[in-house]
């Protein structure tokens, strides 16, 4: 198999840049480690969600909520009703978020694991989607 190549560019919150190479078998365990770092630099740059969410479907404010607090991780629909809730200070009923999250995962947006009753969910970013073609 040929050595494969991943390259990352990240901006911290502060506007420095940092670029991030992996050479050789790229894996999904090394992938991970790059995502772990970018989480570490701070992951996506805030941006005043509450001022731009009169503009946005709910749907738009659900998935703006994942991109700004879930950029890496795994998470619940719980998870992202509290933190709607709190950053948008709106109440949210867990099975609209859920319904949300569920068309997310049909557009391809996000990733689901888990049972019925204990789904997580994870964004799947441009890098993952091209860590996941490699390992293909």
């Amino acid at each position: 198999m040929p050595a494969r190549k991943m390259r990352v560019e990240v901006f911290d919150r502060g506007g420095d840049r940092y670029v991030i190479t992996v050479e050789g078998q790229v894996t999904r365990e090394k992938a991970y480690r790059v995502f772990d770092l970018i989480e570490l630099l701070g992951g996506i740059p805030n941006s005043s969600l509450r001022n731009s969410s009169a503009e946005l479907s709910k749907i738009d404010r659900v998935r703006s909520i994942v991109e700004r607090y879930f950029p890496l991780v795994w998470f619940s629909s719980k998870d992202v009703q509290f933190t709607y809730e709190r950053e948008l200070g709106e109440s949210i009923k867990l099975s609209t978020v859920s319904t949300y999250l569920s068309r997310l995962v049909d557009r391809g947006f996000l990733m689901v694991e888990g049972g019925p009753n204990a789904k997580r969910y994870r964004m799947i970013t441009e890098i993952a989607r091209s860590a996941l073609h490699l390992m293909k």
